[in-house]
């Protein structure tokens, strides 16, 4: 067994999840090539891991919007081609969704997926050829370790790897990361609570640095920045550039968006901050220094964030 096609195509935390499961194979089978589908968004990030032989952009987001157009067609069938032309050992679908299973159906190989009892959309078990059961109530990361380790025959190590190779870090300003968009409204921390704490870091020694990706992200990053002394916003970048960005913080302070999750994946110390999710499932986990603070019944406050920033500093 030499070739396998993992398919996690989205969101960005879902895609960070899935690379502890690539470390766990690439260690336990050595020589092992990996290829990965994921989403074209999201194909910089998967790019990073070492052990990722290739990366196969799919644009299932985009061609949905774009379905009359016959440039999509053109596109999915130039994608059908690429998934078809090798010959895979096994493909894992680790996203358990209807629309990856039909990806899995696509590739020439054994494919492996959640049982019914196991994956959020059940139909999407009939694609599989081998089916597997592995707990919901598992952490995100927990589950994709063990479908990975299942499927290709080895029990993953207790300690959490993502495998990423920590790039050098450029500039002599030490830096905390303030990751401050997210999703939705409900998740998002007060503004005074982050002005507060920016305001902290920077008294501490740590330029207070506000990435942002959408044009409500970059108005609110400038509030913010026009409200905390020495703080900087962050230019809008592609994906790897900020996960560079955020290997080399000192700290990283954020709420319930993906990007915090590629701190855990850099061993960078952080503090999740949750306003109205549960962390349970889904929060940060890894090997490096963290905290996560709130959960569905509402967010901690300033000072007890600068308290969690303070234990993981020393």
């Amino acid at each position: 067994m030499s070739d396998i096609l993992i398919i996690k195509t989205s969101s960005l935390g879902d895609v960070v999840h899935q690379m502890p499961a690539i470390a766990d194979a690439a260690r336990a089978l050595p020589g092992l090539r990996m290829s990965w589908v994921v989403e074209e968004a999201f194909a910089p990030l998967a790019r990073l891991h070492p052990s990722v032989t290739e990366v196969i952009p799919v644009a299932t987001r985009r061609w949905r919007s774009h379905l009359a157009s016959r440039a999509t067609w053109r596109e999915i069938g130039d994608f059908n081609t690429r998934l078809r032309e090798p010959e895979f050992d096994k493909v894992i679908d680790t996203q358990g969704l209807i629309r990856s299973a039909i990806i899995a159906r696509l590739a020439k190989g054994e494919r492996h997926g959640y049982d019914a009892q196991s994956i959020r959309e059940p139909l999407a078990s009939r694609f599989y050829n081998v089916h597997h059961s592995v707990s919901r109530s598992l952490h995100a990361v927990t589950r994709n370790r063990t479908l990975t380790g299942l499927s290709l025959g080895y029990q993953p190590v207790d300690e959490i790897d993502y495998g990423l190779i920590k790039p050098a870090r450029s500039g002599d300003t030490p830096y905390a990361l303030l990751l401050h968009g997210t999703s939705r409204v409900s998740k998002e921390w007060r503004a005074e609570d982050w002005i507060e704490t920016g305001r902290w870091l920077q008294g501490r020694g740590l330029q207070p640095v506000l990435p942002w990706g959408t044009e409500t992200e970059r108005q609110t990053a400038e509030r913010l920045s026009s409200a905390i002394p020495g703080s900087r916003v962050l230019p809008r970048q592609s994906l790897d550039l900020t996960a560079s960005v955020i290997a080399g913080a000192t700290v990283v302070i954020g709420v319930d968006t993906g990007l915090l999750h590629l701190a855990a994946a850099y061993r960078v110390p952080l503090v999740g901050i949750y306003v109205a999710t549960d962390p349970g499932l889904t929060g940060p986990v890894g090997s490096g220094p963290l905290r996560v603070l709130g959960g569905k019944s509402g967010g901690p406050s300033a000072r007890q964030a600068i308290e969690a920033a303070e234990q993981l500093l020393g």
